[in-house]
């Protein structure tokens, strides 16, 4: 065998090669570009010797272009948290000296003699790939809508806050449209019933009559500095323009994330053991609390995780495992920050959700609340029960059942 450790950086790669014994075979910094990876596969085939199958490279990121090339390539790519290797190179200087050369040493070497460390990396579907890019974006879009939703309400805190009581959600479309008819206290004063009952019934709005929302918009207004209303209006006008195109796109990302997850559901499992009674899509949509968002987030986040029905990693990758600190008599349990926070934030809203909606869940959420337990770790503790209970029924193959019963209750 031939262990490779390269330590990549966004501009130039450095990697190092030693044999079997541990000597070293050569280093050397490769560029980030098309002939620079393509230079570092040749040189790796030239300082090894071997087939790509007998060559085994360590890096510190599990994604990205300089892994897909080497994996294309048909080496054996293996995956370290950047925090272990941290560890491991203190083992060769305890001087706190880094440097490009000494990483990637430290890579190959760990690679040779603590292979257990490394998570061996499998090249994703392509369906996959995309499900997880599409995914993100939906995120990132959600979080802009939010702080566009911020922005605006903000505005119309300063000089027309009656509009703000009339929803919750200030980038729901009726509001927009709303907002663009009756910009202005002035012009809650002047316009007519009918033209704001005729709006209210295009935008499908029943809990508002034209009447009783006017009454509203045209009570005593705030009265503001010359030239304060017309800024306002400008501002508002760019924000809502801003909220149009990220709805539009949130709505064609989450058409993209159900055409997607049906796609995933036709993929048919690596393994032949494996159960095909219900595809994975289906058996985690089943469960309380998964939507089409979280459900995605499990699919690509937590690929390596739900492939292997392996709880104890989705557990640590999703951040509901706590973290132990035990020294002497004393014990600190805290949480678990150094995960991917998306698919934290996945099981977060599935746990929250599921509180609502599952009585199972919600009566275990607030028997760990009448122990003291903080809302977020009582969450975390129902995450932990719906991993579990979601790989057992991926094991199995069987759809969650809202009406059966515990086995203690069963008996």
């Amino acid at each position: 065998m031939t262990y490779v450790g390269i330590d990549w950086a966004s501009k130039t790669h450095y990697a190092y090669a030693l044999d079997a014994a541990g000597e070293k075979l050569g280093h050397r910094p490769f560029d980030h570009s098309g002939e620079g990876l393509t230079e570092l596969v040749e040189w790796i085939r030239s300082v090894s010797g071997h087939m790509a199958e007998n060559i085994a490279i360590g890096i510190e990121v599990p994604h990205g272009p300089v892994v897909e090339h080497l994996m294309d390539a048909g080496f054996a790519v293996h995956a370290i948290n950047p925090k272990q290797l941290d560890r491991l190179r203190d083992r060769f200087t305890t001087a706190g000296a880094k440097d490009d050369r000494l990483d990637a040493f430290v890579l190959a070497d760990s690679l040779r003699t603590d292979l257990r460390f490394y998570r061996f990396l499998e090249p994703m579907h392509p369906t996959i790939i995309e499900l997880r890019e599409w995914s993100r974006m939906v995120e990132d879009l959600s979080e802009e809508r939010n702080r566009l939703a911020n922005r605006f309400r903000h505005q119309l805190w300063r000089y027309f806050p009656q509009m703000i009581d009339l929803s919750e959600n200030w980038a729901r479309e009726w509001m927009l449209d709303l907002w663009e008819l009756i910009p202005t206290p002035a012009k809650a004063r002047s316009i007519r019933p009918a033209t704001v009952a005729r709006q209210l019934r295009q935008s499908r709005v029943r809990k508002w009559s034209a009447e009783s929302l006017l009454a509203h918009l045209r009570t005593e207004p705030i009265v503001v500095a010359p030239g304060v209303t017309d800024a306002c209006v400008a501002h508002c006008q760019v924000i809502v323009a801003r909220l149009r195109l990220v709805t539009e796109q949130m709505k064609v990302g989450m058409k993209q994330l159900d055409q997607l997850t049906a796609a995933v559901a036709e993929l048919r499992p690596t393994d032949a053991s494996a159960s095909t009674l219900h595809c994975d899509p289906e058996i985690l949509r089943s469960m309380p609390g998964v939507g089409p968002i979280v459900l995605a987030a499990l699919l690509t986040e937590g690929y390596d995780a739900i492939r292997r029905r392996d709880p104890g990693t989705l557990r640590a990758l999703s951040g509901v495992a706590p973290v132990t600190r035990r020294s002497g008599k004393q014990t600190l349990v805290v949480m678990r920050y150094a995960c991917p926070h998306r698919l934290r934030t996945a099981v977060y809203h599935w746990a929250r959700v599921a509180v609502l909606h599952d009585l199972n869940c919600r009566n275990r959420y607030s028997a760990l609340r009448k122990h003291g337990h903080s809302h977020a770790r009582a969450l975390r503790s129902v995450g932990s029960r719906l991993i579990g209970v979601a790989c057992a029924m991926l094991q199995t193959g069987e759809l969650f059942d809202r009406n059966r019963l515990p086995q203690r209750e069963a008996a």
